[in-house]
């Protein structure tokens, strides 16, 4: 069993592999063809630009959170029927979590699902020296397939040819094209990141294709894809017919203040019987019709005017929290259901107030990577001494009671971290998990809202 699959991987972050990925997937969707994108490890807002750019929603690939077997799962699963499955990697190559190995990096998921690479090199200012760079991605671990090169930001065809002409000489690497400078095609930044998709204008992503279907070749590429060693072999648990735990609606917070959520989350909270009801805390005046809500990351703070004005879903929040309801929130959702949000330029706006306390936004990086621990209580997530894991990335600092009542330990690498409040059925954390990494998670949430709906329809 094989598919047609690569990973565009970078030599370091800045390279270029965003844009590039971008790009081949609008100039390859608008040849037809049927491009799945997927993102190495944690990411959210570049997964964003992915689905803009092919058309279908973005998955995360995190061989940190998931275990082996359902990894190659969600990888198979969702490049089935596809012409093309994209990978865009995270930071350089064999960048991963230390520096002993390279667990977590896009190196390590090319070997586990033998998918062929290729390198962006960031090639300004640069000529014989980006042969030499290619020289020693190629063959620093030779298990990890380096089949290709593209060059990011290439000032003419002779400073291409020149680069081209020296790689060729020296590696067997194939010398699939180039993106020139431009910097219409930029994407902007923001302190988590990229800024978010739907703020790109689309002359950017038009132009970026252009370029792309111009100066790539992309039957050249599609060959590497096709060229792909045969798929490993895997369990196949996470869609398993057993999973079904029955019908009931979700409410899913889904608009430019909410909108960080791993598809395979809502995938496998679907197949348990979940129905995903948007909803937008920003727009509509109240909850849909729904037995559970889930509030994932985005960027609150930009929009705390709007959400704070909106007090009729505030307050239709409040009450189904203090009636009981399921809520499971997210980093951003944490900031949401707190008392108040102090903005970026010092004002505090009132959120929806199930906990006491505020949220303050930081000028520095409060905290970034990935967590282990357990539960303290009983939560959504389980009984108390539940293990979890996930990842952390917030400007922000919640500030409480002397007495608040934690949730969750957590333990990156020798610290440890009283975190995650929780209230009845509501339980709101910095922490992001996947639920391919603990099924039971999911289970537990779907439980929760289930006996919330019967219930609700016994009153």
């Amino acid at each position: 069993m094989t598919f047609p699959r690569i990973i565009v991987a970078g030599t370091h972050s800045g390279s270029g592999k965003t844009t590039v990925v971008m790009g081949i997937a609008s100039a390859l969707s608008k040849r037809g063809l049927r491009v799945q994108t997927f993102k190495t490890g944690p990411d959210y807002i570049d997964p964003g630009y992915h689905s803009v750019a092919s058309g279908r929603p973005c998955r995360n690939l995190d061989s940190m959170l998931i275990d082996q077997d359902p990894l190659l799962e969600l990888f198979h699963r969702s490049s089935e029927g596809m012409d093309l499955s994209l990978v865009e990697g995270v930071m350089g190559l064999f960048d991963g979590a230390t520096g002993l190995d390279d667990r977590g990096s896009a190196a390590s998921l090319a070997r586990i699902s033998r998918t062929p690479v290729v390198l962006v090199v960031d090639a300004r200012s640069m000529a014989r020296s980006a042969a030499a760079v290619v020289h020693g991605f190629a063959s620093f671990d030779r298990s990890v397939n380096v089949a290709g090169v593209i060059l990011n930001r290439i000032g003419s065809p002779r400073h291409f040819d020149m680069i081209k002409e020296a790689i060729q000489s020296s590696t067997k690497v194939a010398v699939l094209g180039y993106i020139p400078r431009d910097e219409s095609i930029s994407l902007p930044e923001r302190h988590l990141g990229l800024v978010p998709a739907w703020e790109m204008d689309t002359p950017g992503l038009e132009r970026l294709s252009s370029l792309v279907e111009d100066n790539i070749d992309l039957d050249e590429l599609l060959k590497i894809a096709l060229s792909s060693e045969a798929y490993p072999e895997h369990r196949r648990d996470l869609f398993s017919a057993q999973k079904l735990r029955g019908k009931v609606k979700v409410a899913v917070a889904m608009d430019r203040a909410f909108h960080f959520y791993y598809q395979d989350n809502l995938d496998i909270l679907s197949h348990m019987g979940a129905e995903i009801v948007p909803f937008s805390p920003l727009e509509d005046s109240s909850l849909p019709e729904a037995s559970a809500i889930y509030i994932g990351g985005g960027f609150p703070e930009l929009t705390a005017e709007e959400l704070e004005s909106n007090h009729t879903m505030r307050e239709d929040i409040l009450k189904k929290a203090q009636l009981g309801m399921p809520i499971f929130a997210e980093c951003g959702g944490l900031m949401y259901l707190v008392d108040r949000i102090e903005t970026p330029d010092g004002v505090d706006r009132s959120m929806v107030g199930i906990f006491s306390g505020k949220v303050s936004m930081g000028k520095r990086l409060r905290a970034l990577g990935y967590c282990h621990g357990e539960t303290l209580r009983n939560t959504l997530f389980g009984p108390k001494g539940r293990a979890i894991k996930g990842h952390v990335f917030h400007w922000s600092s919640y500030e409480g009671p002397e007495d608040t009542s934690w949730a969750l330990r957590l333990t990156k690498g020798d610290t440890n971290t009283m975190e995650g409040l929780a209230y009845k059925n509501v339980l709101a954390s910095y922490l992001h998990v996947h639920f391919a990494s603990d099924l039971s998670i999911a289970e537990s949430f779907i439980s929760s809202a289930l006996e919330w709906q019967k219930k609700a329809n016994r009153v």
